[in-house]
């Protein structure tokens, strides 16, 4: 049995101003359902190729190099603030006003991506890295403009790892896979701690998962009288955990509303779920599927999300 798959490394993607308000909980790292959107949006840009038309994009696994918060903390001030633009200005009078706005939270970001393609044979090598390359041009990435990614290589061509490219890999060969892992090396690699805030739940007896997840993320100070001084106490859970929005899940029933975008699509109305992450090194891993999300829809729970781990967990 060929167990070789394909694989769409893209090196140091780098981009400008990506939305940091993944819901109304969270600001910080752009939300899976942008990543694995953005892989959405490529693969139908891909298809419309006739030698394209038969590929699917179905994983993605994201490495964040460098990330810049757009974020100001003055002297003296006990929290961040956004730094926000106010585009474009109203005009009033002989001058110019900001116009009334709602915060929108940037970020600066250099990020690689591994995708799984399935459908892809070799005679489209040429062709598919021809059409990936100007479909990235032109493309955004969670709302933010792609400024540069290393150019991608044929795996026929060249053995350059400096650059994108596409990678064979065989599962069965120990070396295989952990050359493709080391490909996303040095990064934190995001993935779904959801069995954790499950079991944590589960030990706590808290049906409040919010609590639940508050408690293994907060940061706890112990007073010491005798040093006159305050030490901040480890966490109970390793990790560097943050939360994360993976989908959304439905609020109503599917049907039609009045004024809607689209009078042919089904419309419901849904709020972002959220749930546990860990950022971890790369090198960590030693399965590439441990590393990679792909989407899944619960039709019993109208959950329409992005999964790393396969068992059910907790969402919030």
């Amino acid at each position: 049995m060929n167990r070789t798959k394909k694989y769409l490394l893209l090196r140091h993607v780098k981009i400008h101003n990506a939305n940091a308000f993944s819901s109304p909980l969270t600001i910080g790292f752009p939300a899976m359902t942008a990543w694995l959107g953005a892989m959405h949006a490529l693969e139908r840009k891909l298809r419309q190729h006739e030698a394209l038309s038969d590929i699917r994009l179905t994983k993605l696994s994201v490495s964040c190099h460098d990330f810049n918060l757009q974020t100001y903390k003055g002297p003296g001030d006990y929290v961040n603030s956004v730094i926000i633009t106010a585009n474009p200005l109203r005009k009033k009078g002989a001058s110019f006003e900001r116009p009334p706005f709602i915060e929108e939270a940037r970020v600066h970001l250099t990020i690689s991506l591994l995708i799984e393609i399935d459908g892809l044979l070799p005679d489209s090598f040429s062709i598919f890295i021809e059409k990936t390359t100007e479909a990235l041009m032109g493309m955004k990435i969670a709302g933010g403009d792609i400024l540069d990614f290393l150019p991608i290589q044929d795996p026929m061509e060249s053995t350059s790892t400096r650059n994108s490219r596409l990678l064979l890999v065989d599962e069965e060969n120990e070396k295989d896979v952990r050359r493709t892992v080391r490909s996303l090396m040095p990064g934190y690699v995001l993935v779904e701690r959801r069995q954790l805030l499950k079991r944590k739940q589960e030990e706590l007896n808290q049906q409040d998962i919010l609590q639940v997840m508050l408690d293994l993320l907060a940061l706890h100070y112990e007073y010491d009288d005798e040093q006159d001084s305050w030490s901040l106490q480890p966490r109970k859970e390793k990790g560097w955990l943050v939360p994360i929005v993976t989908g959304f899940k439905g609020l109503t029933p599917l049907g039609h509303i009045a004024n809607q975008r689209d009078a042919s699509t089904l419309h419901r109305f849904a709020e972002p779920v959220l749930t546990l992450g860990e950022f971890k090194m790369a090198h960590r891993f030693d399965c590439i599927d441990d590393m990679m999300w792909h989407y899944h829809y619960d039709k019993d729970k109208d959950l329409y999300v992005c999964v790393n781990e396969s068992n059910e967990g907790a969402f919030l």
